[in-house]
């Protein structure tokens, strides 16, 4: 199954990807805090709460909204409900 992101619905998520910063790992907008740091802590079972205490560059609203497009993504592919 493929997948279409709208390019303007990436352009507004708060990442940047730039080969200078962390070799273009894709980081959280004004950080050098890795987007992926975010889904792993709460895998591990962090709170929200405890990882934007644990790295304060990252905004709520910056986190929520990586979250909102991992969710909304997974709901087009149908894996989750």
């Amino acid at each position: 199954m493929s997948l279409v992101i709208e390019e303007e619905v990436v352009e507004r998520l708060p990442i940047n990807i730039d080969p200078e910063i962390m070799s273009g790992t894709p980081v959280f907008e004004g950080t050098r805090v890795p987007v992926d740091a975010l889904l792993n802590n709460l895998a591990a079972g962090v709170s929200l709460d405890e990882f934007l205490e644990n790295f304060p560059t990252v905004t709520r609203e910056q986190a929520l909204a990586v979250l909102k497009f991992s969710s909304d993504t997974l709901k087009k592919l149908g894996l989750s409900s």
